[in-house]
Parts: C-alpha cells; sequence; structure tokens
C-alpha cells in the first residue's frame, strides 16, 4: 500500500519542501562550485530509472553537483579521478552535498528519497537478471546500501541490498534508512572503495576491473 500509493506523494512534498528551505545553500553552493572548477558547476548524465510496463528502464537524466575538474594531461586525455578530485570536491563528496540537485529529479518522479542509487546506462547489459530487479523501483537519493557501507562494499553486495530493498519497501524502513544516512554523511563513512578515489567500474559479476 505504502509503496504503490504514498510514497510518490511524499517524495514529491519533501523534496519540494527540502528545495525551498535548501535554496541558500544551493545557491551558494553554485556560486563556489563555478567559482572552485571555472565552469558550469553542475553534472548531468543519463542514467537508468524505473522499469515501464513494457520491462524496459525509462532513461532520465539526472543532475547533481560536479566534483572533478576537467584538467587534462599533454595527451588531451582526461587526468585520472583521484587528480581531478580536490580539495572542494573531496568535500562535496564526503558531506554528500553533490547528490542535493537531485532534489529536482525527485521532484519530476525520476527518482525516490529511497531506492537503489541510478548507476550507468552501460551497466544495464552487464546485470544478471537477479541484479537487474533493482530497477522495479525508483532509483533513490539514498538507499539501504547507503547506509550498509556505500563506496565500501563489492558490486555483488550493493545489488543484493538494492534488490533486498525492492522487495521489501516499507515507511518505516524508508525513515530508517534515512535516518541511517544522515549517521553514515555525518561520519563520513565509505566515501571510496578500498583501491580507487571513486568506485571501479562494475564489468559483470566475476569480471574485475
Amino acid at each position: 500500500m505504502y509503496a504503490k500509493f504514498f510514497k510518490r506523494a511524499i517524495d514529491f512534498a519533501a523534496s519540494f519542501l527540502a528545495l525551498i528551505v535548501l535554496s541558500p545553500l544551493l545557491l551558494t553552493l553554485y556560486v563556489v562550485g563555478a567559482i572552485a572548477l571555472k565552469g558550469d558547476p553542475f553534472f548531468y548524465q543519463e542514467r537508468p530509472g524505473k522499469k515501464g510496463k513494457d520491462g524496459k528502464e525509462k532513461i532520465f537524466r539526472l543532475i547533481k553537483f560536479r566534483t572533478m575538474s576537467n584538467a587534462r594531461g599533454a595527451d588531451g586525455e582526461l587526468l585520472p579521478d583521484d587528480v581531478r578530485l580536490g580539495r572542494y570536491g573531496r568535500f562535496l563528496r564526503s558531506t554528500s552535498l553533490d547528490e542535493l540537485p537531485e532534489l529536482l529529479n525527485i521532484l519530476k518522479g525520476d527518482m525516490s528519497l529511497v531506492g537503489p542509487r541510478p548507476l550507468l546506462v552501460r551497466y544495464l547489459e552487464r546485470y544478471t537478471e537477479e541484479q537487474r530487479r533493482r530497477h522495479d523501483a525508483r532509483p533513490g537519493l539514498t538507499g539501504l546500501a547507503q547506509v550498509s557501507g556505500r563506496n565500501a562494499l563489492s558490486w555483488e553486495e550493493r545489488f543484493k541490498l538494492d534488490v533486498k530493498y525492492v522487495d521489501s519497501i516499507t515507511f518505516c524502513g524508508d525513515v530508517a534508512i534515512i535516518f541511517g544516512t544522515l549517521k553514515t554523511v555525518f561520519k563520513r563513512e565509505g566515501i571510496t572503495s578500498e583501491t580507487s578515489a571513486t568506485m571501479e567500474e562494475f564489468m559483470g559479476s566475476g569480471v574485475k576491473k
């Protein structure tokens, strides 16, 4: 009942209120980001959302605050993530402030406050059928995996938690995840994986980068 009828209404009301309350902070981050990164402070990327009646994921345009510069080497290629992710970007990620513009995606209905995190479109063909069930629900600003280790988890562990969430969506569960997220952000846990500044690309189960 909650997942089908009330979750979307709560998402809309909460994201609308949050955008109003946080507008001074959003404006400040916009200006600081434009100066620190010398350009558009927003990051846009297509991501897969919830499956439609045809069984295919809806592709939407995710918006975040940009955390990495566009610095390139002598060969014209972008420098490694850990080089382009400067102090400002690390601050945004450690506090999850880079995620705040996604409130607009929630308001539009592309995302939910709680759900599996939206990943890359190219991952769709790499999922097992079980892993792809993570798209049976709207992707979320935060989710069960984010309060269970974030980027410190392996891909397989994250996907198992995503599917577990999709199979048991409840109001109390969502509230617990939101409070757990606040605790995780405050403690700044799981921001990076063990081997990279961000998270290694998912190449498919059993395949290492």
